[in-house]
């Protein structure tokens, strides 16, 4: 009867954890425990052990991944060091033979009109180069995009703004080139931060179409601060003269943007600093779960949102606010 008597207390935390539990023999007639409050939440804290368990599967298949990416990037990288070669437009050969076939041309089958993409122009993130990009230009080459462009800028580059007016020079080079009046942008990380600064702050708006950016310190992050010795670190970092710039006004801006970002993110300190959000831009989130920041120009999963992103028709100026499309933000969760 003393045990009894002593465990009475926990009585009501065992019926909680339990709902089943049968009243037991000899207890029925005993009075309620006076001044011992309902416990509220306990079953999300049972619930606890399992989902701090998914997270740590989640974070370890992330993480192994990042590792494997990072390798195979290692190997890859020296075939990326050199700038992409300039296709050069081939002249069709006159001659005899193209007189004769003017002269009796062969039937063609009426076909219906393709529509036309702008290039896409694929910059890369902080010390790297255009081989990152291997597998998502593949993605693309394969659904249709075949003018895409791959940029380097130099590692010793230290202002993002002399990034972004080299590539203000290189997109105006690849319009005149391919006739096309407009481009869109692919920008990883750092290279996602120079490619706004070129739209919002140079007028690149007036060429760029679509500009998507994977795992882009919008709001500046706060990671690793040794690597404050670097200047265009330091550009990086929340409350730079870079960031504030481009906090600043952007009235009719033309370009549309959509921001991916992951929550495992190690690179983004906060996490929710690659989300982009200004009053004056049309922007869509897209948040990605389960994979981090190497992975996000590599995974099949993001170069389909891409591929979407790029193919979605640009709303009409004035259209939708950063707020509007941020309520309607889908997500890419990858296991």
């Amino acid at each position: 009867m003393k045990v009894t008597t002593a465990a009475l207390p926990l009585l009501p935390l065992f019926q909680r954890l339990l709902p089943g539990l049968p009243a037991l023999p000899g207890l029925s007639g005993l009075p309620g425990i006076p001044g011992l409050p309902a416990i509220r939440g306990l079953s999300d804290v049972a619930a606890l052990p399992g989902r701090l368990t998914g997270l740590s599967l989640t974070l370890l298949k992330a993480s192994a991944l990042e590792a494997a990416i990072l390798a195979g990037h290692l190997l890859l990288y020296p075939s990326g060091i050199v700038q992409e070669r300039r296709p050069v437009q081939a002249l069709r050969p006159t001659g005899p033979r193209d007189a004769q076939d003017d002269a009796q041309p062969s039937p063609q089958p009426s076909r219906l009109p393709v529509p036309v993409s702008p290039p896409v122009v694929l910059l890369h993130g902080f010390i790297d180069n255009r081989s990152v990009f291997l597998l998502l230009r593949r993605s693309l080459v394969q659904h249709g995009r075949h003018e895409i462009e791959s940029l380097n800028y130099s590692p010793l580059t230290c202002d993002i703004r002399t990034a972004a007016e080299l590539l203000g020079r290189h997109i105006e080079e690849i319009c005149e080139r391919t006739g096309s009046e407009r481009v869109d942008v692919v920008g990883h990380s750092l290279g996602g931060l120079i490619a706004r600064y070129y739209v919002q702050r140079l007028g690149g708006d007036r060429r760029v179409r679509t500009l998507v950016t994977l795992g882009t310190p919008h709001a500046g992050t706060r990671v690793v601060p040794l690597a404050n010795a670097h200047p265009i670190v330091r550009q990086m970092r929340p409350g730079s003269a870079v960031i504030e710039e481009l906090t600043g006004p952007a009235p009719g801006c033309r370009t549309r943007f959509v921001s991916f970002w992951s929550d495992l993110d190690r690179v983004m300190d906060p996490l929710e600093t690659a989300c982009l959000d200004h009053p004056d831009l049309s922007v869509e989130n897209v948040r990605v779960s389960g994979i981090g920041h190497l992975a996000l120009p590599v995974h099949p999963t993001v170069a389909t949102g891409v591929r979407q992103a790029l193919d979605t028709a640009e709303p009409e100026a004035g259209s939708e606010t950063a707020t509007d499309t941020d309520e309607r933000a889908g997500g890419l969760t990858i296991a």
